[in-house]
């Protein structure tokens, strides 16, 4: 049990640092895209923990699985809150000719 929590925990950090990489090198005019796949990520996160909490197989799962689904979806409504707030500054103020 020991080793798999080691495991566990290297490729989370591992991932954490690639995934920091990456993000700090991407041109601000992708963000608005980027924000999107992150939406879609973690829309899975939320089925995910949706399928854990509903197993019932201990209640430490069940908490976790609970935080999981509370934390994933205020990170959905951020995203979208967020790309929207990024479009709206790519629209013109200015009416459109006839």
């Amino acid at each position: 049990m020991s080793s798999n929590l080691i495991d566990g925990l290297f490729v989370f950090m591992l991932a954490g640092f690639i995934g920091f990489e990456i993000i700090r090198r991407i041109s601000p005019l992708l963000h608005t895209p980027l924000m999107s796949l992150t939406n879609a990520l973690d829309a899975i996160a939320v089925v995910g923990a949706i399928v854990l909490a509903g197993e019932h197989k201990s209640t430490f799962s069940t908490v976790l699985g609970t935080i999981a689904i509370v934390a994933a979806t205020i990170n959905i409504v951020g995203g979208f809150l967020i790309t929207d707030r990024m479009l709206r500054m790519f629209k013109t103020s200015r009416p459109g000719k006839p």
